[in-house]
């Protein structure tokens, strides 16, 4: 028997508040779909739809006006105007011409009352009906466009709230001391009184411009938003759960600091101490606001990773490659390859950990895989898609630079891509522990094919409402729609396999996945795993929200600074261009999330390669990889503290303990291998094309 969970505060407070959100935006962007396919429909049934929307009022003017004593009145008027100073003496009233404008005012009025009669002939019940669908639709769309700002600032701060709660922001290592705990709420409660502060000043020079104030409601939201997070943080300090280990060393105690408090004590120093300019570090933070569009894509991304997550598709695609047998490298090769296309519809190797590494990680160990080597692959799951159409993060880059176009950079990305596995391949043969054998084709096919036959109904799923999408809808799983579509697909996948067909699923027993020590529970109830997947999506929302917010006021502190600008405009070298761009962007990559390094990088070291000779498709795909070298090298190497963070401390300890008395590279093959994998594709990709004279 299948025993459903009782609700928590939390998720009545964070859980249901944040699904009804994530529901409403995806019924939004629905509703633009919809709405601009109605208004189709509405032409192809009625000429000139766009005129009957509306019921054109009756005119209040005259079809048969009495010409003479109109002309009459006319020249009566004309006659009255005179101020009897003899101003107008010398005009005389024009009666032919007046009778002319007259009739030409008869026509446009007949036409007009003509136009009203065909109007109100034409809206029948059925175009009443239509049109009354239709302006309900457009009206749902207009107003989540009006209130998509505000929509964004509540998810975000909810989620917020619920990681700071739950102690989970992206840090070094978690809180496991009473010192970390101390250590680690002093920090927070610092840092969120500078964001405090920083939004309150911002909210009062917006105010004092006497400029027009668009949203105002968000300023004072935002302070109240940050203002609750110290609170939080206050609260913390004083209470220290009753788990926690006494004790504890205080300089271990600085890596449990959440890396977006140590990016807002680094600006908040520059902004209040050195440019006297309290206000900056919230300028810059509600840069998510005003994108707020794509971190909403964002926040439905790691929603759908969660509810994949609660699905068996994972399982079942890895189990169409278990008959052969694959060593633990070659199917880590495997997950590398499938996994990026998922990372090409998200953009960013960081959001597809989150939403979907537990996944890989839990299906690399299931078949065998070693763990360091199961981390080595969650990590740089994402980190060859993004250079693959349709990446958003492509997008961007040719919206800030005019020099490239997207069908360029996704071109020559495809051809990264292939690098990117083949390196990973050749140190993932140099590296194994066993012979690479893979079970001959006569007796793997078979079973093959059996292993497959559980996902023909995903993929139908997959298919059918794809269909309807592209049919209906005229949307399809590209940078802009993908979105509100995925969340479809992997609820009605959720659906099926809860609902609809039992039979797919494990037996009871067998609903708690075991992935070495560590137990995953999968609920068998739709609602559960729903509310299961969304309670898990809060957390991992608002810690890499907050870290992306804060890392653009990063990114403002390095362009005001003047770092870049003191730096000459040629460096009499290519190959020292090439030396200099490559440190620089590993190091941007290390501390700044995608979407704001882009930006950063845009309008300054990108003008500096241009001037040098590096041709701009060539500096993009280097800075692209560069980039995904910088989130998986140390000392932050983000990728594998957010794998870390889904998988759980207590896998990564195991790590560590299953290569005690390895050789150097096997006790540190989670960090060396992404290493050596993208550092030696950033390497080809800066020479090569330099070698070939492509410039």
């Amino acid at each position: 028997m299948n025993i459903i969970r009782s609700r928590s505060a939390r998720e009545w407070l964070s859980s249901l508040p944040v699904v009804i959100l994530l529901l409403c935006v995806i019924v939004a962007g629905n509703s633009e779909n919809i709405h601009s396919q109605l208004l189709k429909t509405g032409e192809l049934l009625w000429k000139d739809y766009f005129i009957l929307r509306s019921d054109i009022p009756t005119p209040d003017c005259h079809q048969n006006p009495d010409m003479e004593a109109e002309l009459d009145r006319l020249a009566g008027e004309a006659a009255a105007e005179d101020d009897g100073l003899g101003l107008f003496g010398d005009e005389v009233f024009d009666r032919q011409a007046a009778a002319i404008s007259l009739k030409s005012a008869t026509t446009l009025c007949r036409a007009k009352y003509q136009m009203a009669t065909d109007n109100r002939d034409r809206v029948t019940t059925s175009v009443k009906a239509f049109r009354s669908i239709e302006k309900s639709v457009a009206a749902v769309s207009l107003l989540s466009i009006e209130l998509k700002r505000i929509t964004f600032l509540v998810l975000l701060f909810i989620c917020a709230f619920t990681s700071s709660v739950a102690r989970h922001h992206i840090a070094f290592r978690p809180m496991i001391t009473r010192m970390d705990h101390r250590v680690s709420s002093v920090a927070q409660l610092l840092g969120n009184i500078i964001l405090t502060v920083s939004a309150w000043n911002y909210r009062n020079s917006i105010f004092a411009s006497g400029t027009m104030v668009d949203y105002a409601e968000i300023y004072s939201f935002t302070i109240a938003g940050f203002f609750l997070l110290t609170c939080i943080s206050a609260y913390q300090l004083i209470v220290i759960p009753k788990d926690a280990k006494p004790k504890g060393d205080i300089v271990k105690s600085l890596s449990t600091i959440p890396l977006y408090i140590i990016m807002a004590f680094i600006t908040g120093n520059y902004f209040f101490l050195t440019e006297g300019h309290a206000a900056g570090v919230a300028i810059f933070f509600s840069t998510l606001f005003e994108q707020s569009d794509m971190f909403l894509n964002i926040g439905l991304y790691i929603w759908v990773g969660m509810l994949l997550k609660q699905t068996r598709l994972g399982e079942l695609v890895f189990n169409v490659f278990k008959p052969w047998q694959l060593p633990p490298e070659l199917l880590a090769f495997v997950a590398i390859v499938v996994m990026a296309v998922p990372t090409a519809y998200t953009g960013a190797s960081g959001i597809i950990i989150i939403a979907m590494g537990v996944v890989v990680y839990d299906e690399l160990r299931r078949v065998g895989t070693r763990r360091q080597l199961a981390f080595a692959a969650t990590a740089m799951t994402g980190s060859s898609g993004v250079v693959l159409r349709p990446c958003l993060l492509i997008v961007i880059i040719a919206a800030f630079n005019k020099e490239v176009v997207t069908d360029q950079l996704y071109g020559w990305g495809f051809w990264i891509f292939l690098l990117t596995a083949i390196v990973f391949f050749f140190y993932a043969f140099l590296t194994k522990k066993e012979k690479l054998k893979v079970r001959p084709a006569g007796e793997a096919l078979r079973p093959c094919l059996l292993a497959f036959k559980p996902l023909i109904p995903y993929v139908l799923i997959f298919v059918f409402i794809g269909l309807i999408y592209a049919f209906l809808m005229d949307a399809y799983l590209d940078e802009f729609s993908a979105p509100i579509i995925l969340p479809v697909i992997i609820i009605a996948v959720l659906a099926y396999e809860k609902i609809f067909s039992k039979s797919v699923l494990a037996p009871p027993e067998e609903s708690a996945v075991d992935v070495g020590h560590r137990v995953e529970y999968k609920p068998d109830s739709f609602e559960e795993s729903v509310r299961l997947a969304t309670t898990e999506t809060t957390v991992h929302i608002g810690a890499l929200l907050l870290l992306m917010g804060v890392s653009f006021a990063v990114a403002g502190v390095i362009d005001r600074s003047g770092l870049f600008a003191n730096l000459p405009e040629t460096f009499g070298s290519i190959w020292v261009t090439m030396g200099f761009l490559i440190v620089v962007l590993v190091g941007v990559g290390m501390i700044m999330d995608p979407f704001g390094a882009v930006v950063l990088v845009s309008g300054t070291v990108a003008q500096i390669a241009y001037q040098n000779g590096v041709h701009p498709v060539h500096f993009w795909m280097l800075t692209l990889v560069a980039f995904e070298l910088g989130y998986l090298s140390p000392p932050v190497a983000l990728n594998h503290l957010l794998t870390r963070q889904v998988v759980g401390e207590e896998e990564a300890a195991r790590a560590v303990e299953d290569v005690v008395g390895e050789s150097f590279w096997y006790r540190h093959e989670r960090v060396l291998l992404p290493l050596v994998v993208m550092g030696t594709t950033l390497l080809i990709v800066a020479i090569m094309p330099l070698a070939i004279g492509y410039r």
